[in-house]
């Protein structure tokens, strides 16, 4: 039997996100696990419209009263850039999707954020898609790095997806990114090394499926999709499914015992003609590298880990 959020640690959360498919599994799982005080959208793998939107469609789905902030539409410097090739043009694309029938909480995700970091105690901010939002409540409330427990992101890794060097939503505002990593808040990185290792395969899809009621059945349709958009843009990905990078940032949070990590020095690079958005991880075993600045996981007990997102889709199927 998983840990659940009835005998595990229920951290508490504000998840930034731009869904997109592992972003849909990300948000039950937070919803199931953490104590899930808001959930504010950026543009990413769709224009913020569709992420929007599809934030909405999820909370419907499992029936939570939690409320939905819409935040930046575009990085902080240049022009935004979307994943429709890996999520299709609505971010959340291969499900017959239902209309939202709650409605938006407000459009100001970056005073929400700032809020939410000044009112509530031992708050952590994660964010799973580009860091346009954080970027900017760090910027306009310095304070807010003083109050919360930290933030765990998905981003980054020692390879990229988006260039060879940058992981997608690195890749998509380093800006933004460098704001976070040079903030001094406490970081947990969830990046491409630890999240390839969790995958949607075809048993695990099968397994979503199972559980019968719409949303098992939308999760699967939706999975189905996203890891034959993965097997068609890689060498081997027809045989391992769609990495679900999304829902580690939250389950480095609510069942850590599942990770292995180590503590690095990260900065993102901002410049590079070939190496913009990478994240450099100083693993030098030299004793004048620079102090770390966050925990990097470099492993998951992706079984377990699979265990915990099916009991949540249970739980949410009633």
């Amino acid at each position: 039997m998983p840990e659940t959020a009835t005998t595990g640690n229920r951290p508490t959360i504000l998840l930034d996100c731009d869904p997109g498919h592992d972003d849909a599994i990300a948000i039950v799982v937070a919803a199931r696990n953490t104590e899930l005080v808001g959930i504010t959208t950026v543009a990413g793998n769709a224009p913020l419209g569709s992420t929007t939107h599809n934030a909405l469609v999820m909370r419907d789905l499992i029936g939570v009263d939690v409320p939905i902030h819409s935040g930046a539409a575009r990085p902080l410097v240049g022009e935004p850039k979307f994943a429709g090739h890996v999520h299709g043009e609505s971010g959340l694309d291969g499900a017959d999707l239902p209309a939202p029938s709650t409605p938006l909480d407000g459009t100001d995700a970056v005073s929400f954020i700032i809020d939410m970091c000044r009112t509530t105690e031992d708050l952590w901010l994660v964010p799973i898609g580009p860091l346009t939002n954080i970027a900017l409540a760090l910027r306009t409330a310095p304070d807010i790095a003083d109050r919360i427990a930290g933030i765990s992101l998905m981003g980054g890794g020692t390879f990229g997806n988006r260039s060879s060097t940058a992981e997608f939503n690195i890749w998509a505002d380093p800006e933004a990114a460098h704001v976070v990593f040079s903030s001094g808040v406490r970081i947990v990185m969830a990046g491409l090394d630890v999240t390839h290792q969790f995958t949607a395969t075809p048993d695990r899809i099968a397994a979503i499926r199972s559980t019968g009621g719409q949303l098992g059945v939308t999760l699967a349709d939706l999975l189905t999709f996203f890891s034959a958009k993965y097997g068609e843009r890689h060498d081997d990905g027809a045989l391992i499914g769609g990495a679900i990078h999304d829902p580690l940032a939250v389950m480095a949070l609510s069942h850590p015992h599942l990770f292995e990590r180590v503590e690095r020095h990260v900065v993102v690079e901002t410049r590079g003609e070939y190496t913009r958005g990478m994240t450099v991880i100083d693993q030098r075993k030299v004793i004048e590298r620079q102090s770390p600045n966050c925990d990097v996981l470099t492993s998951v007990d992706a079984a377990a880990a699979f265990d915990v997102t099916l009991e949540a889709i249970i739980h949410f199927t009633g």
